[in-house]
């Protein structure tokens, strides 16, 4: 018997709870991985509470993303002993996640833990600090360099945030940070942001181009954040699109793209071929500044993380949560 969280829905009763489930429970899969550690993200927060159908089948196990060891697999990479870290594949939505104190999954899902990085180091990274790289590569890939003017992250006290903010100034680009709690200025400047502006110039309706003001972004937002942020994007700059904490929308028009020649680049974490997931948990293990782990994440048990969902989702959270599954 182990011990996850499991989100059921009976009719119009949604309840998430912790349970004692054993091994014949588990969805079918040939790799079996003992979880050390696991994360709340904003998806693990929305399928706890209920609050977005991100969940495709019930019961369910949350869980976008774990780091653990082989104990038994069928599968030709990997083998028992073996260290082991998920991120996607629909892991906490249609199949058990990461949230339990064992996992079965499709070993094609899975990457050996890069070296440099243990189970606990590699969740307070966890898919918020994955997808934080794949945005940068992104950037990178279409032409960013640190000389061509700052680079704005918007949600800065979240997790990918907070992670892409201290991975840009590492590589020497001047960073400006959107937050819409200015007390936690200081947080971000210790982190490497130079500049903080207020959410508040982002997040309501504004004009299709305004005064360009940085070379690139990346955002987790989405909506009237990501259509204002795309309006003040340099020409030939790039913006990042990766979350959607302020909606699925995406209310602006074609002028920046058009006009200035903005390219708009959709980050989906979920499904990267695995040389590009290698790729970037490789460049996460020597480009990251490991002392800011302690900045940046906070951990806590499962029962805790029932009740930090909601705090997640209500913007309380600074950082990163990781979940020892086993605490």
């Amino acid at each position: 018997m182990f011990r996850a969280i499991v989100a059921e829905k009976r009719g119009e009763h949604y309840q998430s709870r912790l349970a004692d489930l054993d091994e014949a429970q588990l969805p079918d899969g040939d790799v079996l991985v003992q979880v050390a550690y696991s994360t709340l993200n904003f998806k693990d927060a929305l399928a706890i509470t209920g609050k977005s159908p991100v969940v495709r089948q019930f019961p369910m196990v949350p869980g976008i993303d774990f780091a653990g060891t082989v104990k038994a697999s069928s599968h030709s990479a990997y083998k028992p002993g073996d260290r082991v870290l998920l991120n996607g594949w629909g892991v906490g939505e249609s199949h058990f996640g990461g949230l339990s104190q064992m996992a079965k999954v499709n070993g094609d899902w899975l990457i050996p833990l890069p070296e440099g990085l243990n189970e606990r180091q590699t969740m307070a990274v966890g898919t918020a600090g994955y997808t934080a790289m794949l945005c940068i590569m992104a950037l990178e890939r279409n032409g960013l360099t640190a000389n061509q003017g700052p680079i704005l992250v918007t949600g800065a006290n979240g997790g990918v945030g907070s992670f892409a903010i201290t991975l840009l100034a590492r590589r020497g680009y001047t960073v400006m940070a959107s937050t819409g709690r200015p007390q936690e200025a200081d947080y971000l400047r210790a982190l490497g942001a130079d500049t903080i502006i207020d959410r508040g110039e982002l997040s309501v309706p504004g004009r299709p181009l305004v005064k360009e003001r940085w070379a690139a972004a990346i955002d987790s937002v989405g909506s009237h954040t990501l259509a204002n942020v795309c309006a003040a994007t340099k020409a030939e700059g790039s913006v990042a699109a990766c979350g959607l904490a302020q909606g699925m929308d995406f209310p602006s028009s074609v002028a920046p793209f058009i006009l200035r020649g903005v390219n708009l680049l959709g980050i989906n974490s979920v499904t990267q071929p695995k040389s590009r997931r290698i790729e970037a948990w490789e460049r996460l293990a020597k480009e990251l500044d490991l002392n800011n782990l302690a900045l940046i994440t906070r951990e806590i048990g499962l029962e805790q993380a029932l009740v930090a969902s909601q705090d997640l989702l209500d913007g309380k959270i600074r950082g990163r949560l990781i979940v020892n599954v086993n605490g």
